[in-house]
């Protein structure tokens, strides 16, 4: 595939996709985020993918956001029409039962933080900063800021960010709970390697129904994702991957899991 917003490799079983507009702190416009949505339909319908990584190019920024330079030229209508039963990069991220790991550098803003948010493990330099500051461009967040920002964080603390656009910085970010390790810059990409090797050692498998039940808790009411999480348990039973498991734990070696 030829892209022109986002760099797309393929490496030993994982997918990298690097947003590559460090001109513009690799901010998104449509050119980017339809890259951005096929290169994830690409690797999460390829076999050999068993983990995905979204980060940045350059050293100022994961994501600034949307390119707002688009903003002046939308009415309700156009929104609405643009948007409306359609799947986004947020979406799709969520709904790709494989891991998804946010490799973060620098800013990370607005649809940029909605983004990471959307990926199931977000790992941080200690530069990185992170906010959504939309209120001062006159809108509110519309990938899920205000939706997934309270479960991570907390009521209070998300409508502080998103009321008043602050910033807060990675370590911050980190005791919030909205990422989940903190880094030195130049440690962060093989911090990122060392993790997905950590992930390659699992079955794929278990990590669909894995990332299901964490994903479909944040959705339903907890009865239902009590019941819910025990058919996903049932149906580890039903799978190749479960038997070498167990086997592979008794006779005190490493399984040899093959996704089934």
């Amino acid at each position: 595939m030829d892209f022109e917003a986002i760099i797309y490799e393929k490496e030993d079983k994982v997918a990298w996709m690097t947003l590559n507009r460090p001109e513009v702190l690799n901010a998104q416009n449509d050119v980017l985020r339809n890259e951005l949505m096929a290169a994830i339909e690409d690797a999460r319908e390829d076999d050999e993918v068993k983990v995905i990584v979204i980060t940045g190019a350059g050293e100022k920024a994961f994501s600034a956001g949307a390119d707002i330079s688009m903003f002046t030229k939308w009415n309700p209508v156009d929104v609405t029409k643009k948007f409306k039963g359609k799947k986004r990069q947020y979406e799709m991220l969520r709904e790709t039962l494989k891991p998804v790991i946010a490799m973060v550098n620098g800013l990370t803003l607005g649809g940029g933080c909605e983004l990471a948010m959307a990926c199931d493990i977000i790992i941080a330099s200690d530069n990185a900063r992170f906010g959504q500051p939309e209120i001062n461009v006159g809108i509110i967040p519309g990938g899920g800021g205000t939706q997934i920002l309270p479960r991570l964080i907390g009521e209070k603390k998300a409508k502080e960010l998103i009321f008043t656009g602050n910033f807060i910085s990675a370590r911050e970010a980190l005791n919030l709970g909205l990422i989940n390790m903190v880094v030195p810059k130049e440690k962060l990409k093989d911090t990122v390697v060392e993790f997905i090797n950590k992930l390659k050692d699992k079955s794929p498998a278990i990590l669909r129904f894995a990332k299901l039940a964490v994903n479909r808790s944040l959705e339903t009411p907890l009865p239902i994702g009590m019941e819910s999480e025990k058919e996903l348990f049932a149906l580890c039973f039903g799978t190749d991957d479960q038997k070498e498991g167990v086997t592979a734990f008794f006779e005190k070696r490493r399984p040899n899991y093959t996704g089934r």
